[in-house]
């Protein structure tokens, strides 16, 4: 028994000692969509101060593909060290209901570090469609069934489940085009190539403010603090509609309390730099800080809600 007492004091001992000293090589942070993507936005902001605070590089990889969940499996399979994390959005809690054979298990595999930000999607239109409210949009949808197209940043993105939910509410019947991130969803939208697409404020923000885009509303509870005059899509008359976008640090399952703790700590020091909240406050997003308990729990309460979504809405794998 003393044996086994010491041994496991001095492993603890070493884990407390590998988290004061982590890190001691770069860090690397996988993004499961493209560059300029809202996600991948607030990972390089989160990893340019991690990187000054911690003395070591935390390098961003864009890993995009298949809702994100191929740059998450690479994640989940990770060593345990602190040296591979993922940054993932709202689309995490989605894509076990609409790709049953994902290699990794999202609730087991992987370990909330912290959340980083939340954000409202904005619904956003060609100006040449001439639409000017959500009602302009409801009407079109419902003159043509099934002929009004919407994009989204991938199957199972928050970008997506967004439009499902207010496809449902709004009683529409739209076409879903999956692109493989925002920027490219945006670039089609402008175009008038799709119809319309809930965009991530932080990557819809500029365009709607130079006119390339015309802002129908926001999806979230509450109004954007960066769009006051735009309506949210409740308060524009479909109740129900809002879904909460936001983007989170995760770890491969099991690696040590004490680093998840030192990681935590770190990240919410660099969410309450002034750098920080001026970045992301300037573009609509609120850093929004956890324990990594909360957001586990956050985690898991998005799984059964989005499986009633996705089982409501019919969405399959295109």
């Amino acid at each position: 028994m003393i044996r086994y007492l010491t041994i496991a004091l001095v492993l603890a001992a070493a884990t407390g000692a590998s988290a004061q000293t982590y890190p001691d090589k770069p860090v690397h942070i996988v993004v499961p969509f493209t560059a300029g993507s809202a996600t991948d936005v607030v990972a390089r902001a989160v990893a340019q101060q991690l990187s000054k605070a911690m003395g070591q590089p935390f390098v961003v990889e864009n890993k995009p593909g298949a809702g994100g969940s191929i740059g998450a499996a690479q994640v989940a399979k990770a060593a345990p060290d602190g040296y591979m994390l993922l940054v993932h959005s709202s689309g995490h809690t989605v894509n076990p209901s609409i790709f049953p054979n994902l290699t990794y298990d999202t609730a087991k595999d992987l370990m909330g570090v912290s959340l980083l930000a939340q954000q409202p999607n904005i619904l956003v239109a060609a100006p040449s469609k001439g639409w000017k409210t959500v009602s302009d949009l409801v009407k079109a949808a419902k003159a043509e069934p099934g002929k009004v197209t919407f994009a989204s940043a991938g199957t199972g993105s928050g970008t997506h489940m967004n439009a499902e939910k207010f496809k449902l509410r709004a009683g529409i019947d739209a076409l879903h085009i999956p692109y493989r991130g925002t920027p490219e969803a945006l670039t089609d939208t402008i175009n008038a190539r799709v119809d319309y697409f809930f965009a991530p404020v932080i990557a819809g923000l500029a365009m709607v403010r130079d006119g390339r885009l015309a802002a129908l509303a926001v999806g979230s509870e509450k109004r954007s603090s960066v769009l006051p005059d735009v309506p949210t899509t409740q308060e524009s008359g479909i109740a129900g509609s809002a879904y909460n976008f936001w983007v989170g640090m995760l770890a491969p399952a099991g690696t040590p309390p004490a680093l998840i703790a030192r990681l935590n700590a770190e990240v919410k020091t660099a969410l309450a730099s002034p750098e920080i909240k001026e970045r992301l406050g300037a573009l609509g997003a609120d850093a929004s800080p956890t324990t990594p308990a909360e957001f586990d729990k956050m985690i898991a309460l998005e799984l059964v809600e989005n499986a009633a979504l996705v089982k409501e809405a019919g969405i399959k794998v295109q």
